[in-house]
């Protein structure tokens, strides 16, 4: 009889724990969405040589990929005016 119910309550442990990690797991994840970063946030975090644009050199992600697409001018470089002109990433579909 004592071995059946450890049994359930380690059954009930588990399964409350399960759904309490989930749900915490979801909860978490909508507060890390934000807005997309700024031009002088990029600017602070990736113009390692202080020139005030961005070079193809000195970004990465997502902005690397799409480089040619907002360096309007092709000049090498994007400017906090490009950034500003540039097409926006469409999302994905919500879950």
């Amino acid at each position: 009889m004592k071995n059946y119910t450890l049994n359930q309550v380690l059954l009930v442990f588990g399964i409350t724990l399960f759904f309490s990690t989930v749900s915490f797991g979801q909860s978490q994840n909508r507060q890390e969405r934000k807005e997309p970063p700024t031009f002088e946030e990029l600017i602070e975090e990736m113009d390692a040589n202080e020139d005030g644009k961005l070079s193809k050199d000195e970004i990465r992600g997502r902005l690397k990929k799409d480089f040619e697409k907002v360096d309007l001018d092709e000049d090498g470089f994007i400017t906090e005016e490009e950034f500003e002109k540039a097409p926006r990433p469409k999302r994905g579909p919500k879950r």
